[in-house]
């Protein structure tokens, strides 16, 4: 599998990020292991997880996912070839949750434990927490950094302006800044006004933040959970419009010449647009990792990836832009 660096750091990452939501508890033990292995042996080496996965379902207290990932690295004794990245500040049993100083130690040292490691490749501020003072939030990640718990920071469902605050706080306290951002993202654009609760959907504007400062843009929920796919799942009701239906349309077109599934036409659009954006792909069976993984074989046009980013957008001709 490719590899890219991470930010500005020296950490390679596969172009392909696993999201580990469900691992250890939706999905059991030994299918976690069997998934596991198949993408690390297609060459994948960047697990994506959370302190909290999964404690919104039944019977799960959070931390599953962590601690299945940690058992799974001990048995496979493969710590030194993965890439980690695990995040805090949702609350879940035992943890109220936030950026404060004293629950972003405390959660690392969870995490650390969960994950029997002696460091996190990627920690990640999983939501703002307005609440605490930014100083307090950034000294706290650069303490960790300093002592070599964490090797970089990112950023996941805070606004564009708080992410920017943030790491102006850090360059002039001369602290670790967030060099990774983790936003939902999809092909489609939501509605104006679109709500996804603690979510954020990535924006043209932190797209632009990213790519000025060097930062990796990571896309989460970016094939909406087979939506394009299955007759059996609707498009979220955020995505809902005429805007939805052209660029499904075109996807369809556009997959068809490609001889690719709209899946894979996602994520070579994605790893392909300007910035790219790393996809986190997910799976409870080894032949929807397949299909994710081999989208890595295709390669769009310059054409198809212009009709694909144009798609749904007002002509001229229409008369909705007026030239001057």
């Amino acid at each position: 599998m490719r590899r890219q660096r991470l930010g500005q750091s020296s950490i390679e990452v596969s172009a392909l990020a696993l999201g580990t939501d469900l691992i250890g508890s939706k999905i059991e033990h030994e299918r976690s292991f069997a998934l596991l292995d198949f993408y690390y042996e297609l060459g994948g080496n960047f697990l994506d997880t959370g302190n909290f996965y999964a404690s919104w379902i039944p019977g799960c207290q959070g931390g599953e996912s962590e601690t299945t990932i940690g058992l799974w690295m001990k048995e496979r004794r493969n710590r030194d070839e993965m890439v980690i990245s695990t995040k805090l500040a949702f609350d879940y049993p035992g943890s109220p949750g936030g950026l404060s100083a004293g629950e972003i130690q405390r959660e690392c040292e969870m995490s650390l434990r969960r994950l029997q490691t002696d460091r996190l490749d990627l920690y990640q501020a999983h939501r703002d927490d307005r609440s605490v003072p930014m100083e307090e939030t950034m000294e706290a990640f650069d303490r960790l950094e300093k002592a070599g718990k964490i090797r970089i920071l990112g950023a996941s469902n805070l606004p564009l302006w708080r992410i920017s605050e943030a790491n102006v706080i850090a360059r002039n306290k001369s602290w670790t800044p967030y060099s990774v951002v983790e936003q939902r993202y999809t092909y489609l654009r939501p509605r104006h006004g679109a709500d996804f609760g603690p979510q954020i959907f990535l924006s043209d504007d932190l797209k632009d933040y990213a790519s000025y400062y060097g930062m990796t843009l990571m896309g989460y929920s970016v094939l909406l959970r087979g939506a394009f796919i299955r007759a059996d799942r609707e498009l979220p009701v955020q995505f809902a419009g005429g805007d939805s239906s052209e660029r499904l349309q075109t996807l369809s077109e556009v997959s068809q010449e490609s001889g690719c599934t709209p899946a894979q036409a996602i994520i070579a659009w994605m790893r392909q647009s300007k910035p790219a954006v790393l996809p986190i792909i997910a799976g409870s069976q080894e032949a929807q990792l397949k299909e994710n993984i081999d989208a890595l074989n295709v390669t769009l046009t310059e054409a198809q990836m212009e009709r694909l980013n144009t798609a749904g957008n007002p002509s001229l001709k229409q008369g909705w832009i007026q030239p001057k």
